[in-house]
């Protein structure tokens, strides 16, 4: 604390963690963003080098000791890093020697950057999910007119058709066109706004609770991990409930169709604090997570797997994420997905206004 003298209340303050190392490489001070970013208390770093608490990889390793040695400062950007406490963060760092008392040591300033990172990845989602729904709603509108005039068309051929038998090939028109019609009529997702009430998350994910397990017939093992003290949240029940039932259908087709030994859906929810969707930081939101232990989702879908009509079954529609994130996003929420042989993860985050 000596070496950073009259400024500590200062640097204390700072949103920047600042991190002062000894010749040894050991913690000789840590600001309260420090502290905040790795989780742990400079009381308890102190006696180890940092080494032992923050993970870099080899080379970062040899850039942190040739600073020492070389009295050579140097910035990372983007760096992969394991707390102590097995946290991985993603920072922008950088390192400068300083002159200590009676040798030298090492400064090192750093910005968490995972937050940014996630508010990137959320605009453009958002962004690209906006105009593919726009692209996809002035596609369907001009199928939709089209159609009609087709099977107007046929009904009318129908009445004029002295065979009856003949009167087959109109039906085939008029049902292929109706056929058609709905698909359109997905593609466009529901056709009005989401009427808002308060009402508890619980009731809905209670009733697609009730809707899959009669669907699975004991197949597969669901396990409910709630939070009972979720407030009321502002969402229309109805889309709601389409929209968590369509993320766990995936969930069920998905270990139907690659089956596992055990297979289960856990539906989870908790609140989180300082949360931010789209452009807009919330104090509170309620996150809703449908975990499954399948084989995960192929890579080749990953990026693209929120827009119509891309699914990774032959026989998908690809149409139910992609109408459960229009329907979350009408909501003010938004739908991530983060997937791994065992462990898949849809997050569900929807705002709350205590």
């Amino acid at each position: 604390m000596t070496e950073i003298g009259n400024f500590s209340s200062i640097i204390s303050n700072l949103t920047t963690s600042v991190i002062l190392l000894d010749s040894n490489l050991c913690a000789i001070y840590m600001n309260s963003s420090a502290e905040v970013l790795l989780g742990i208390s400079a009381k308890r770093l102190a006696p180890k080098p940092v080494l032992q608490w923050l993970i870099l990889n080899q080379k970062e390793q040899d850039l942190l000791r040739h600073a020492l040695c070389d009295n050579h400062p140097y910035t990372i950007r983007e760096a992969a890093i394991t707390t102590v406490k097995g946290q991985e963060l993603i920072i922008d760092y950088s390192v400068s020697p300083v002159d200590l008392e009676n040798s030298v040591g090492l400064l090192l300033e750093m910005q968490g950057r995972d937050r940014l990172l996630r508010i990137e990845k959320e605009e453009e989602l958002v962004e690209r999910h906006a105009t593919t729904r726009n692209l996809v709603r002035g596609m369907a509108h001009e199928i939709k007119n089209p159609l009609g005039g087709i099977r107007g068309a046929a009904q009318l051929l129908e009445r004029q058709l002295p065979d009856e038998s003949l009167k087959e090939y109109t039906s085939v028109i008029i049902d292929e066109a109706d056929r058609l019609r709905d698909l359109v009529d997905k593609l466009l997702g529901p056709r009005s706004l989401p009427d808002l009430l308060p009402i508890n998350v619980h009731s809905v994910l209670e009733r697609v609770y009730t809707l899959s397990v009669a669907e699975v017939d004991n197949s597969i093992v669901f396990i409910k991990d709630y939070d009972p003290s979720i407030p009321d949240l502002l969402a229309d029940s109805s889309q709601l409930i389409q929209a968590v039932l369509n993320l766990v259908r995936n969930a069920v087709q998905s270990l139907t169709e690659s089956p596992v030994d055990s297979p289960r859906i856990t539906i989870r929810t908790r609140t989180k604090r300082q949360v931010t969707m789209g452009n807009t930081r919330h104090k509170l939101a309620c996150l809703i997570e449908i975990i499954d232990n399948g084989v995960g989702i192929d890579e080749s879908i990953k990026k693209s797997m929120f827009f119509p009509m891309i699914s990774g079954r032959a026989d998908g529609s690809g149409l139910g994420l992609s109408i459960s994130q229009f329907i979350v996003s009408q909501h003010a929420g938004l739908i991530e997905c983060r997937s791994e042989p065992g462990n898949t993860v849809f997050s569900l985050w929807l705002p709350l206004y205590k």
